[in-house]
């Protein structure tokens, strides 16, 4: 019975859960203000949530505090706030003319933000740090939340064709292979120069500003680097697979030439 009452009791850290949970809160109004038409709403709310969901996983590394219970609570959550709530969004936003083309693109979005989760959880432990494989799911909410404040603010109705292949299009970069830089490296704990300051005080400014377009350019730019990415690295790849193989050319090329004989030529 001793060993019993002095077993170590299982419990959760109540602080990154509290973050997590309200980033399900902001990602569920979200899917209601949607429903209810209120887009401008529905988007603060994906992006609160994607503050939120930075914030949690912050907390518990700085805590100490990661378990297993928390990182599944966290993809479950994602889920709703950066796979379903951006998915009805976008279509209810820009695709109803489509018909069955538009929710079949903003059912991608869902399908392949299930897809991501997935396999970031199972490869979590053996993927490079500093880089996500495919587009994670919060950016691919983001882009989608920061264009409906754009087009809101500019009054610029969507283009349904091309909103339908945008959609079509960060469902793929979500299960592709294309690496994402992760930003997981920085550590808030270590000391940076006061120009990192500066540059982080101007950042938000800009924000403060003009904030539907500075949030949408920002978020278009993290999509975009990821292919740009993939291209330079292939590129690079490319050029010293052909400079070592221009260096093999002529080597086989000498040892080709037929050795001449006695009497002949």
């Amino acid at each position: 019975m001793s060993d019993v009452n002095n077993a170590p009791r299982k419990g959760i850290y109540l602080l990154p859960s509290l973050f997590t949970m309200m980033g399900l809160f902001a990602g569920f109004y979200a899917l209601i203000a949607a429903i209810q038409g209120k887009f401008e709403l529905a988007a603060w709310a994906i992006i609160a949530a994607a503050v939120f969901d930075m914030l949690d996983g912050r907390v518990a590394r700085l805590l100490h505090a990661e378990t297993d219970f928390g990182a599944e609570l966290d993809s479950l959550c994602d889920m709703t706030s950066f796979g379903l709530a951006p998915a009805v969004l976008l279509y209810l936003w820009a695709l109803p003319t489509l018909g069955k083309l538009g929710w079949l693109a903003a059912f991608l979005i869902a399908a392949c933000s299930a897809l991501r989760l997935a396999r970031f959880n199972v490869r979590h432990d053996v993927q490079d740090k500093n880089y996500f494989q495919g587009l994670p799911t919060p950016a691919t909410a983001l882009l989608i939340a920061s264009a409906v404040l754009f087009h809101e603010q500019s009054a610029i109705a969507p283009v349904p064709w091309l909103w339908g292949t945008i959609g079509a299009g960060l469902a793929w970069l979500m299960v592709s292979n294309v690496r994402f830089i992760s930003g997981k490296d920085i550590d808030l704990k270590q000391k940076r120069s006061f120009t990192v300051l500066v540059i982080i005080l101007a950042a938000m400014v800009l924000v403060m500003v003009d904030p539907y377009r500075i949030l949408f350019a920002v978020f278009l730019a993290y999509v975009l680097h990821g292919p740009m990415l993939s291209l330079w690295q292939n590129r690079k790849t490319l050029g010293s697979w052909t400079q070592r193989r221009s260096k093999k050319q002529p080597q086989e090329h000498q040892n080709d030439t037929p050795k001449s004989t006695d009497g002949e030529g």
